[in-house]
């Protein structure tokens, strides 16, 4: 339940900045379940982003301890990929490549959070066009609902950037149950005005997801869910811990569950509502399994924050039956970024000369009018850390220590170091990520030197093939501190 109570000051001047309702599409007057429907109407584009989710916390993973019911059902609905990439291995640049369809370092977005105490807020820059701004061009309501994290100050709020709703909160994480004085940025709001709720947060933006379906069920829509679970912190409700009440993950099982339900109730909301077959659904984590949160990664090395596999190869799921054929697993190397390219093909949106975008149009490959992989190479880089991949090969780079090369299709785990047993892989690589980097800019803000010293850490160990000592800035801070007192 919700309640609006308050409108930001700020709020005020942002919302006067929106646009006028959309234009509905005509065909999309008619009655939504007529047989010509389904050829005449735009589809309409769901993306549903997970935040730390591992990589085999479904079922349709391969989860045995987990019950996703639902999103095993979107799943076997269309195509699971099984090579599949997000752009960042944390929340808020991940999340600035998905909406912008392009590597977030060409506009500086490279750290994670939106600025630093030297830049301040920066967030998403003004020149960027995101996903909502292109739909809402071409008519589609849109809405964006949960986590933002790109940005907190008035320029880049939701409403600024392309959507015509917003409800969620402008942080990166908050409580899923009521909070008592929250800031302005950890506050559900709608639209700038602040909303008191009831209950549990992943229930709170379910019900939103099917209540934004049934009043603009008679026009395109594009909506852009972004749920904040299963990111810590760890809050399930009693109900479903007592579900759980011997499982060995038991808040991560109970909070999947509710995340589950309500992806369960948009699902059947667009059924209800004839919608289903021309939708366009994406399902993702925004980054790899967190290692805080009891996330599985299966044989994957790594985790969120780092450039093993663990850390950006994600859970990935496009459903669109009315175009795509069910129960289909690709192989093809893929990216987050190809969601915005796709969405506009889908759409029938001609892309603009000047608009930049990394992602390619995936239908070609779902529809089996081209085979192969979509994307012949990837990268990433935050600060100090880069990755390329390119066909089978991975190269890790850690800056002032080292690189290491895999062969993922004879190494997926990443253990195999093989720079001195093919130097031509290694050059062909360092230079393919030298090339890419030499096209973007320099990142508008760092993290803290905390968290920069921990991640560095974590990747030396890994890339020698070692447990991390620590990973955590608080882990670290009382390694060090033991060792101060040892000396003293």
């Amino acid at each position: 339940m919700v309640k609006t109570v308050f409108l930001y000051g700020v709020a005020l001047a942002m919302l006067s900045c929106v646009n006028s309702k959309s234009k509905p599409d005509q065909n999309a007057l008619a009655d939504p379940k007529a047989p010509l429907v389904a050829e005449q109407r735009k589809p309409n584009v769901i993306v549903i982003l997970l935040d730390d989710a591992g990589f085999v916390d479904f079922g349709f993973m391969g989860s045995q301890d987990l019950d996703t019911p639902n999103i095993d059902r979107l799943a076997e609905s269309g195509v699971i990929f099984t090579d599949a990439h997000v752009s960042a291995t944390v929340c808020a640049p991940s999340r600035a490549g998905l909406l912008t369809g392009k590597y977030q370092q060409r506009f500086g977005f490279e750290a994670n959070h939106t600025g630093d105490e030297v830049s301040g807020d920066i967030g998403l820059s003004d020149d960027v066009l995101t996903m909502a701004d292109v739909f809402k061009q071409n008519d589609y309501k849109t809405i964006a609902i949960g986590k933002w994290h790109l940005g907190e100050t008035a320029s880049d709020h939701p409403n600024q950037r392309g959507f015509d709703e917003f409800f969620g909160f402008l942080a990166g994480g908050r409580s899923y149950f009521p909070m008592e004085n929250p800031s302005p940025t950890h506050a559900l709001q709608h639209n700038g005005k602040r909303v008191e709720f009831t209950g549990y947060l992943t229930d709170v933006f379910g019900d939103r997801s099917v209540g934004f379906v049934e009043a603009h069920k008679d026009q395109p829509f594009f909506m852009y869910l972004a749920y904040n679970a299963v990111h810590t912190p760890m809050h399930a409700k009693e109900d479903d811990l007592k579900k759980y009440e011997d499982h060995p993950r038991q808040h991560l099982a109970a909070m999947t569950w509710s995340l589950d339900e309500n992806i369960g109730k948009l699902r059947n909301s667009l059924e209800v509502h004839g919608l289903l077959d021309n939708t366009l659904i994406y399902f993702l984590s925004d980054n790899g399994g967190a290692n805080n949160n009891d996330a599985f990664n299966g044989d994957l090395k790594g985790w969120k924050g780092n450039k093993f596999e663990g850390g950006h190869r994600v859970p990935f799921v496009v459903s669109w039956p009315h175009r795509i054929t069910a129960n289909q697993k690709f192989d093809g190397l893929t990216s987050s970024l190809d969601i915005f390219s796709t969405s506009m093909a889908a759409a029938g949106i001609t892309k603009q000369e000047d608009l930049l975008l990394d992602g390619v149009n995936l239908l070609p490959y779902l529809e089996g009018e081209m085979n192969g992989d979509p994307h012949e190479d990837l990268y990433w880089r935050k600060l100090e850390e880069s990755a390329a991949r390119v066909g089978d090969f991975k190269l890790i780079h850690l800056d002032g220590y080292g690189s290491v090369l895999y062969n993922l299709t004879d190494d997926l785990g990443e253990t195999t170091n093989l720079m001195k047993n093919d130097p031509d892989a290694f050059r062909m690589l360092s230079d393919r990520l030298s090339q890419w980097e030499d096209q973007l800019m320099e990142p508008l803000w760092l993290e803290e030197k905390s968290w920069m010293e921990v991640t560095y850490h974590i990747h030396k160990r890994l890339m020698e093939n070692k447990e991390a000592l620590y990973t955590q800035p608080s882990e670290m801070n009382a390694a060090t501190a033991a060792v101060d007192g040892v000396s003293d």
